[in-house]
C-alpha cells in the first residue's frame, strides 16, 4: 500500500514553498491565484489528506463538530441530529456522529477522547443522566452544549423546549373537551423530560381542580411498544381514562394501536395526545394530536451556542427554553356523554 503524501511533496510538485501549500490548503493567508491553482491541482494528483490528528496537536482549530448520541434510537433523536446536521453544514462545520450506549463504559473511552480532540465542541441531544462523561464535560468545561436535556442543572449550556407548559397545554386540550379522567404515559427517567411533562400534567389537573389518580399513571418508556402494553394497562381498570396523554408520539401510536385492539375508536370513545409532532404523526389513523417541538429552531439555537463557545464568545452555563405548540387533528375529541 502507497504511504499517504506529505505536504512537502505537494510543495515541491507545485513548485512552491511548504508553507506556501499549507496556507492554500488550509485556506488561510494570502497564496496567489496562480499558486493556489497549481498547489491544489498537485494535492489532487498525489491524493494528499491533511492530517487532522497532527493539525489538532499543533493547536490549529478544527471544522469538526462532534454529536454524541446515548442510543441512536428514538425517532425524535433522529430529526434533531439531522437539524443538527444540517445547520452546522450550513455555519462552515462537518459532523462527526458517535453513538454509545455510554460514554463512560471502559470500552469506550478511547474512541470518545480521540473523537472529542478532533472536534471543536461537542453537542449531547437528550445525553442520559446516569452517564459519567457529562459530570467530566463540566468539570473540563469542554465547549459542549446539551440538547433536551432537564434532569439536572449543568454547568454547560443547555437548549431544550418548555416540558412543562407544553404538557399543561396538552391536558389543557383534553379539559377543554370535558375530559376529566385523563391518563398519563410517562417515559423514561434517562433525559429528565418524561418528569417535567408528568409536573405539567399533574398541574394542569390540579389547576382544573381534579386529583391526579396514580392508577392513570404508566410507565411505556419511550418506545411504542411500551404505550401499547401501558395503554392494555389503562384500560383494564375498572374506569379506564376517556383520554390519555402520551409523553411522546411514539408511545401514542402504541396507545391509539391498544384501543383499536380493543374495538374502541379513537377519539369516539378515547381521545389521545402526543408529544413531539414527529414527521409520521400527521400519517396515522387518525392522525395525531400532539405538542410540536420547534426542531429547526432548536437546533439552531444549540450549534450557535456551540460555535459561540468555539470561537470563545459563549456566556457559560445558560438555559434556553424554546416554546412548543399544539397541534390539534383527529385523534381528539369531546368526551362521549355516556363516559
Amino acid at each position: 500500500m502507497r504511504k499517504p503524501s506529505k505536504l512537502s511533496e505537494v510543495a515541491k510538485l507545485a513548485g512552491v514553498a511548504p508553507i506556501t501549500a499549507s496556507r492554500a490548503i488550509r485556506g488561510e493567508g494570502y497564496v496567489s491565484e496562480d499558486a493556489r491553482a497549481r498547489i491544489m491541482e498537485a494535492a489532487a494528483k498525489l491524493n494528499y489528506s491533511p492530517d487532522m490528528v497532527a493539525r489538532r496537536m499543533r493547536g490549529e482549530k478544527s471544522r469538526l463538530i462532534g454529536i454524541f448520541v446515548n442510543n441512536f434510537g428514538s425517532l425524535v433523536l433522529h430529526e434533531i441530529t439531522k437539524e443538527i446536521s444540517r445547520e452546522a453544514r450550513a455555519r462552515g462545520y462537518d459532523i462527526v456522529l458517535f453513538n454509545a450506549e455510554r460514554f463512560d463504559g471502559v470500552d469506550r473511552t478511547g474512541t470518545r477522547d480521540m473523537l472529542a480532540n478532533l472536534c471543536a465542541g461537542l453537542i449531547l441531544p437528550m445525553p442520559n443522566v446516569e452517564d459519567g462523561y457529562l459530570a467530566e464535560l463540566e468539570r473540563r468545561q469542554l465547549p459542549c452544549v446539551f440538547v433536551n436535556f432537564d434532569a439536572r442543572a449543568v454547568a454547560l449550556p443547555v437548549v431544550a423546549i418548555e416540558n412543562r407548559r407544553g404538557a399543561r397545554t396538552a391536558v389543557q386540550h383534553l379539559l377543554s373537551l370535558g375530559h376529566r379522567r385523563i391518563a398519563f404515559v410517562a417515559g423514561s427517567h434517562k433525559t429528565g423530560q418524561s418528569a417535567e411533562r408528568q409536573a405539567g400534567y399533574v398541574e394542569a389537573l390540579n389547576d382544573a381542580g381534579i386529583p391526579a389518580d396514580p392508577a392513570l399513571i404508566v410507565p411505556g418508556f419511550f418506545i411504542q411498544t411500551g404505550g401499547h402494553a401501558a395503554t392494555q394497562q389503562l384500560l383494564a381498570l375498572p374506569s379506564p381514562p376517556t383520554a390519555i396523554f402520551a409523553a411522546n408520539d411514539e408511545m401514542a401510536f402504541g396507545a391509539i394501536d391498544a384501543i383499536h385492539s380493543k374495538g374502541l375508536r379513537v377519539p369516539d370513545d378515547i381521545s389521545v395526545v402526543g408529544f413531539d409532532d414527529i414527521a409520521t404523526s400527521s400519517h396515522v389513523h387518525p392522525p395525531l394530536t400532539t405538542m410540536r417541538q420547534p426542531l429547526g429552531e432548536l437546533s439552531a439555537c444549540a450549534v450557535r451556542e456551540l460555535v459561540a463557545l468555539i470561537e470563545g464568545k459563549g456566556a457559560g452555563a445558560t438555559k434556553t427554553a424554546l416554546p412548543l405548540e399544539l397541534i390539534v387533528r383527529q385523534s381528539t375529541g369531546p368526551v362521549a356523554q355516556s363516559r
